[in-house]
Parts: structure tokens; C-alpha cells; sequence
């Protein structure tokens, strides 16, 4: 399994996209940026969009592939994948014909480039050529977390969220599982700004790295850009053989 990481921070900077990851050429996993990363061949392979919330540092990606696939002809759609009331979020309040336009209609409602599928939490389901699991996770607005496998090796995708637990107890459950790929996206002096906004912080993440499986490397991804020097060194000083910083543009394999 190969994952590519189109975006990694928690909004976006001078050359510093939103968080988006490519799950074997074919399966995105959030979609802060998609355009901005890879070409238009590209582009075209992609057939679901596994999206944990509706907020647009993690959809607004979606909204310009879903034009590219549009304006290209495309043969085949993405497929919008995620709970009930993330896919509802996205057809109210993102692919309305008002904010954007509604791309499960074009060029035609038969023939769009925009589809929808709705998981149900924590049970596990075919997407493409993996298994994914949603598990809610604890955030300011419907948010989930992923458990993704292959039927071999596996990750968990935390999505935004504050302290939680179903989805580290998932996290110990599943045989196969490689790596954590968990958000932080504030330093620990910001801890009221962490919670008030239900992010983590380093300190906030040793706590969790307790109730994970301890031997696991952890992928941070979502680092607030304005932040990210002081979070980083925060990070580093923790525990370097086990927590590694995502590299944006780079691929990393399970």
C-alpha cells in the first residue's frame, strides 16, 4: 500500500496545502488539495474521496477535481464516501448550485462526475481495493476517522479531533496496522485554542499515544503553518525514534 501526500497542514500557506493523502492512486483520503498536487492524468484516477468532516481545509480539493473531471471529459466519477451527515454537509452546503456548482448533475445527472456513498459508523466496508471503517472521532462538527486495510496492512487516519477513544481502541484491534496518522495542529501553549477548536496539541498527544498501540510509528499531519516550527520542535523532543512529521509531496509505503 502506498500513500502520497498531496497536502499535510491544518490550512494553507506559501507552498503549505491542506491536508489530502492518495491511497494507491485511486482512493483520496480528505481532500484539502488535489489540483494544486498532481497533474491532470492523474486527476482522472482518482475514484472515491473518503472525506472525515465537511470543513473546507479538507473538501475544497474536491470541489476543483470534480471541475477537472468536468472540463476533461472524464469517463468515470469520484465518489464523495463518508457518513450521513458529512455527505448531507457537502450536498447542502458545498455542491449546491450556490457555493459551487452541483457536479452530481454534470455534464448530466446520469452521466455526472460527482457521486455520493454513505458509510455506516464502525462497520467495516469495500472501498475500491480496500476496507475502511469509519469511526467517529471527537470534533466540532460530524467528524470520523479511518481504519484502512487491504486485507495485509493497514493505517488509522485520526481526522481533526481532540482527545477521543473508539477509534485507538479500532486502532489496537486490527492485525496488519503499519502506522497512525494522527492530526496536531497547535502548540502546547495554545492548549485553550486546542480545545475550544477540539485539536491536539504535543501535550495532548502524549496523553493519546497511551491508549494506541505503543510500538506503532506515528505520521503527524495538520500542523497549523503560522505554528509550525514551534509545534515541530515540540514534536521532535518527544519521542523522535517513533513520531515522524509528514513530508508533503512525498510517498510513503506500508
Amino acid at each position: 500500500m502506498k500513500i502520497k501526500v498531496l497536502g499535510v497542514f491544518g490550512s494553507e500557506g506559501q507552498g503549505q496545502r491542506p491536508s489530502a493523502f492518495l491511497v494507491n492512486d485511486r482512493v483520496l483520503v480528505d481532500a484539502g488539495s488535489v489540483p494544486g498536487a498532481i497533474g491532470i492524468d492523474e486527476q482522472r484516477e482518482i475514484e472515491h474521496a473518503l472525506l472525515s468532516h465537511a470543513h473546507l481545509d479538507h473538501v475544497v480539493g474536491l470541489a476543483f477535481l470534480t471541475d477537472t473531471l468536468a472540463i476533461t471529459n472524464a469517463k468515470r466519477p469520484v465518489i464523495a464516501t463518508s457518513i450521513a451527515p458529512v455527505v448531507d454537509d457537502l450536498k447542502k452546503h458545498a455542491f449546491n448550485d450556490r457555493l459551487w456548482p452541483d457536479f452530481s448533475t454534470i455534464p448530466t445527472s446520469q452521466a455526472a462526475v460527482l457521486g455520493y456513498r454513505t458509510l455506516t459508523e464502525d462497520v467495516e466496508s469495500r472501498v475500491g481495493e480496500l476496507w475502511v471503517t469509519p469511526i467517529r472521532v471527537d470534533h466540532t462538527v460530524d467528524t470520523v476517522g479511518f481504519v484502512i486495510h487491504d486485507g495485509e496492512t493497514g493505517f488509522v487516519y485520526s481526522g481533526d479531533t481532540g482527545p477521543t477513544e473508539r477509534i485507538w481502541q479500532a486502532a489496537r484491534e486490527l492485525k496488519g496496522l503499519k502506522a497512525v496518522i494522527v492530526e496536531t495542529a497547535f502548540p502546547s501553549r495554545l492548549d485553550g485554542l486546542a480545545r475550544a477548536s477540539k485539536h491536539l496539541t504535543p501535550v495532548m498527544l502524549s496523553r493519546e499515544m497511551k491508549k494506541m498501540p505503543s510500538d506503532l510509528p506515528l505520521w503527524i499531519y495538520h500542523i497549523k503553518p503560522h505554528f509550525f516550527e514551534e509545534t515541530a520542535e515540540e514534536l521532535q523532543k518527544m519521542d523522535p525514534a517513533r513520531i515522524h512529521i509528514l513530508e508533503q509531496g512525498k510517498t510513503y509505503t506500508l
